[in-house]
Formats: C-alpha cells, structure tokens, sequence
C-alpha cells in the first residue's frame, strides 16, 4: 500500500495564523510537531518507509514540505507531486495514480490510502488497525472511505449513510477486525436539526475525507463516472499529464466517484478526529485548565471562562471575559464569540476584496522561502526593516535590486558574501556577529550561510521602490531564475 498525501489546500479558516502562503497543514497548534509533520509519523506506522509516501502539493509550498520532512528523510529524496494549478481532489488522485505507475514502477493492484496532511487523529494505533484494515477490503475491488462516529450533531461536515443492516463483511472469526458497510448515501452538510437526526438514527458517519482503493479500481470507476477524467490521462505518461493539468475538470472526488459508485463502503473510525475546521474545533481538542480555558502563548487571565486565548509575541490580558475566542498574530487580532469560527471565511473575503489588506490574507510577518525565513519589522515610505534568518548551508540566489540598497548586520553567526565590485567582479568576504556589510543599488550580491547554526541578520532596505518584485535573478539554486 502506498500513502498518498494531499498537502496542496490553501484554507483560510485558521486565519490569522493560517494564511494562503502558509496554511494550516503547516502550522503547530499548541505543540511542537505540526498538521503535516503528525500526519507523516502517522502514516509511516501504516506504510513502513517514507519511500511509500508522496506527497501531492505545490510550487508554493514544496519547500515548506521538504523542511518539515527533514526529520522523516534519512537522507532520501522524497516523493512529490508538484501540481501546477488547483484542480481538486479527484484530478489530485487521478495524478498520484499515474505517478505510482509510470515513476514507482507498481503494479495496477496497488492500493492507494488517500488521505488529506491537516487532520488530527488519535491514537495512532487504532488508526493504523483501520488502515490496513482498509487495505484488505481495497483489495477486493471496492472504494473504501473513512466515517468517522460522530460526537454531536455538527454541521460542518458532510456525513455518510451506512446500510448497517447488513455488515460488508462476516468479522465474527475475527474480533479485531471492525465492522465496514456499504454506503446507502453521501449526504451534504446538515442543517442543525437535519444533524441531530443523523446522530439519534446511529447509521450516519462524518465524512473523514481518507479513501483506500486499487489504482486499477479507480480508474474503472473514473471510466464508468468521470469519463472526461479517465479519458484524458488514459494514454498521456504522468509527465504529459503534469503539463497539460490545466485542462483537467475541477472536481472533488466525492462528486467524481463516490457519491456515484455502488463499490463505495464505509469503515466507521471510532477515534479521536477533526479537520481542524474552524477555531472552534481548535478549542475541542486542546488542553484545557480549570476554568475551561484553552492559553498559548503569553496569556494572564483573570476571571475568564470558557475561552480560546492563542497569543504570538504580546501579552494577552483578559478579565472577566466568557465563551470568546482571541487569536493574536503580530498583524492581526481576531476577537469572535466561540460558535462563530465559521464566518471566518466571510472575513478572509472582505479582506481580499480590497486592495491595501489582500496581502494580509496571504502573507505572516514571517515568509518563509527554501534557504529560511524573513520576518518584517518594520515599513514605511523609501525603507523597510526585516530580520533574515538563512538555514545552514543555504543560499540566496545571486541578485539584484534596480530601487533599493541595503545594509546588513549580522547579529548570529556568520555571513558568507558576494558582492560586485566597482569594475563588475564579483568578491567573496565574510562577515561575523556586530559586523556589517552595504550593498548597493544595481550591485549583483548573493548571501550565503556557511556555518553550522543558523545565520541571523538585521536588514535595512532604503530606496524609492521597497517592494518584493525588486529583484533580478541571475542563479538560484531552488531554480527561481525564470519567476
């Protein structure tokens, strides 16, 4: 069995600690490990060896994946899948299918274990019982998909109809297998009471969004109910496929297979679950103290109840407050009656509609880029200040900038630079901890970290144009020349 993660979704109903550059797969929440990174350890409990994953995501957050996976790695190379463009689930799968034939080399039998990085789930154990579970039912030509037994009546997710009546299969001789059924109906998300009905009847189950099936199942069912689909990646090699991804239809998977075949079946996970869908969900599932309160980050609270404080850098002070919700970024502070998580989304919107705040809703403070990270202090008209952070052994690409100058101040470890002279040569020299160093406007430079610990540096930017597309590429080793 080969894990298939989808590690390509931008949500924004994190925000503001989810944005589109960074979304939530790669956060931490309240632990040191994030979505991603969880998602990971727990699959390779399921498939053994990181060379049985790939990874299905995007230009924009391919080195977002290879840093997170750098613990899990050995050394090896990791399988991805860099989709050119958003197509949704089902094109995502229809993709992966044709990457473990034609670059893995596996036989059409192979089964899939589909699942989406930002979910959690506990404990690891009983879910890797479920996985393999689910290999064994994959095998026999069926489309398995996860239900998740639900705990209250929750409208945010869509949820499935089992036909409980009649078990799949007889797991009588066999106790630690789990009871799977097939599926009556998928349903979309309920309302309030329509909800409250699914959970007295017992037979309905959250869709999880994790499948398990044979490549060669699922491209017969993509023939038989997504046809446009199966006809054009039926004769095109994965790598023909990748450059012409545009042209695949937006769709889901739900809407492509599952809510359409009769080998749809569901195994009912009886877990610990969330998609992290909303802030709300975040307070379900994190610690909380006497008073019911979630607190991360530097939180004083006096007389508060009921609440979901997650700070950043600043101190949080709450008093006499009940049933709130405070996130605070070093930009934004989302303040919103626990409930109301869900309208986050209308306020993400608003945002991108007008043009001085788009950029809040996809860019932190902190970018992170393949060689570390800069973080913005500080910005104003002709300068802007920013703290460099540049990973051991990485480098920037040799550039240039026709508006700006800068200058640099090292204040943890050391700087390899390259400069250009007044004649065009280019100069190394290095620079150490209270040193610094000035690059001038139209002066080719790269920086470059040599050491063994991270390199730290304050930059200053000054100039009549301070933005980010002040830049001219002349080599990149993350092959960004052409951007």
């Amino acid at each position: 069995m080969k894990s298939v993660i989808l590690a390509g979704g931008s949500g924004t109903r994190l925000f503001p600690l989810s944005r589109k550059k960074f979304p939530k797969q790669f956060l931490n929440l309240g632990d040191e490990h994030t979505l991603f990174q969880k998602t990971v350890s727990r699959n390779l409990k399921v498939v053994s060896d990181i060379d049985n994953i790939v990874i299905v995501t995007n230009n924009d957050y391919q080195f977002h994946v290879k840093n997170q996976l750098k613990p899990f790695l050995k050394n090896k190379i990791p399988n991805m899948i860099l989709e050119p463009i958003g197509r949704n689930t089902a094109p995502a799968i229809a993709l992966a299918a044709k990457y473990l034939l034609d670059k893995m080399g596996v036989d059409e039998n192979e089964v899939m274990f589909i699942l989406p990085s930002d979910h959690i789930i506990s404990p690891d154990e009983k879910f890797v019982e479920y996985a393999k579970q689910a290999e064994e039912i994959a095998k026999e030509g069926y489309v398995v998909t996860f239900g998740v037994n639900p705990t209250k009546p929750e409208t945010g997710y869509g949820y499935i109809e089992a036909d409980t009546e009649n078990s799949l299969f007889n797991h009588s001789a066999n106790k630690s297998f789990n009871q799977s059924y097939r599926v009556k109906q998928f349903h979309e998300k309920p309302d309030l009471e329509t909800a409250q009905k699914y959970i007295i009847s017992g037979n309905y189950y959250w869709n999880s969004g994790m499948f398990a099936f044979s490549i060669k199942t699922i491209f017969e069912e993509f023939e038989k109910y997504t046809p446009e689909i199966f006809e054009f990646i039926k004769d095109k090699s994965y790598e023909e496929i990748l450059m012409s991804f545009d042209q695949m239809p937006d769709i889901s998977i739900d809407y492509a297979v599952m809510e359409k075949t009769d080998k749809a079946v569901v195994l009912p996970l009886h877990i610990i679950w969330s998609d992290v869908g909303s802030w709300d969900s975040v307070y379900d599932i994190l610690e909380k103290d006497e008073n019911q309160n979630v607190k991360v980050g530097n939180v004083i609270d006096i007389d508060t109840k009921n609440s979901l404080i997650m700070g950043n850098h600043r101190l949080i002070a709450t008093i006499g407050i009940d049933n709130l919700m405070i996130i605070e970024t070093p930009d934004v502070i989302v303040v919103a009656k626990k409930g109301e998580g869900q309208k986050l989304k209308d306020l993400v919107s608003i945002l991108k509609k007008n043009p001085e705040t788009k950029e809040i809703t996809e860019y932190h403070t902190t970018v992170y880029r393949p060689w570390g990270s800069y973080t913005e202090l500080e910005k104003g008209e002709r300068y802007r200040i920013k703290r460099i952070t540049v990973q051991p052994g990485e480098k920037l690409s040799l550039q240039m900038h026709h508006h700006r100058s800068e200058h640099w101040v090292v204040v943890k470890g050391t700087a390899k630079v390259v400069l250009e002279d007044e004649d065009g040569n280019l100069k190394e020299s290095y620079v150490h901890e209270n040193e610094s160093i000035f690059v001038p406007k139209t002066a080719k430079h790269r920086l470059i970290n040599p050491g063994k610990i991270p390199l730290e540096l304050i930059e200053v930017q000054v100039g009549e144009y301070v933005e980010e597309d002040d830049i001219i590429r002349f080599d990149d080793k993350y092959q960004r020349c052409s951007e």
